[in-house]
């Protein structure tokens, strides 16, 4: 009788555990898709600690894991630095004016991405700003309106132009409509790409120079 129960119980027991994996295993499963792709991974810096650059990393942590920005990540190291200008070079540096505005940072950080992208397409980039040069025989220099030099602001019709795409795959038309009216520097570039749109995708397609 002993041995039967023995027998009985353990039988028992290996169906619980029989079934107890079964379900681990899908929730496994589960998961990994709800999951989707992991986001890469982005080490963000504070140049002083101030309490705006402490607020700018936290928006953009909340950004970056809201959004899967793979396709935009081309450096994965960032600066925020109170009192900067925006720059990509020699690293991705931001300034905290949109620390309380997620989309507006979303779309500075990718902009800045971008001209990573734009860099490592040196040749076709360099081609583009000849073909704008023809088409925009004179164009302004300086801020607001425009770039420190004009090959800057020939280059930013480019790198604004796909800001813009980007804006719009991930927080749609009518919020990237708000973020870019919005935009306190380049409004002479960001009007005409806007206003030009389909010339300056001409370019951009022409020398290969959207995201994959």
């Amino acid at each position: 009788m002993v041995r039967f129960v023995q027998a009985n119980v353990l039988r028992a027991l290996t169906a619980v555990l029989v079934a107890w994996a079964a379900v681990s295993s899908a929730a496994v499963r589960e998961a990994s898709i709800a999951l989707g792709p992991e986001s890469p991974r982005i080490e963000i810096d504070l140049a002083r600690g101030t309490p705006r650059e402490q607020l700018a990393k936290q928006t953009l942590e909340q950004v970056l894991a809201s959004h899967d920005l793979g396709r935009y990540t081309f450096t994965r190291k960032v600066v925020i630095e109170q009192g900067a200008i925006n720059h990509a070079f020699p690293i991705l540096t931001l300034n905290p004016y949109f620390a309380s505005s997620p989309d507006e940072l979303l779309s500075t950080y990718l902009h800045e991405q971008l001209h990573w992208h734009l860099r490592n397409r040196a040749a076709q980039q360099q081609a583009a700003i000849i073909e704008l040069r023809r088409l925009y025989p004179r164009v302004p220099v300086g801020l607001p309106a425009s770039a420190e030099n004009e090959y800057s602001t020939y280059g930013h019709l480019v790198d604004c132009y796909l800001e813009i795409l980007a804006d719009r795959e991930l927080l749609g038309a009518e919020r990237t409509a708000i973020v870019i009216h919005g935009k306190p520097w380049y409004t002479w570039i960001y009007t005409t790409v806007l206003t030009d749109e389909k010339q300056i995708a001409g370019v951009v397609d022409r020398h290969q120079l959207r995201v994959p």
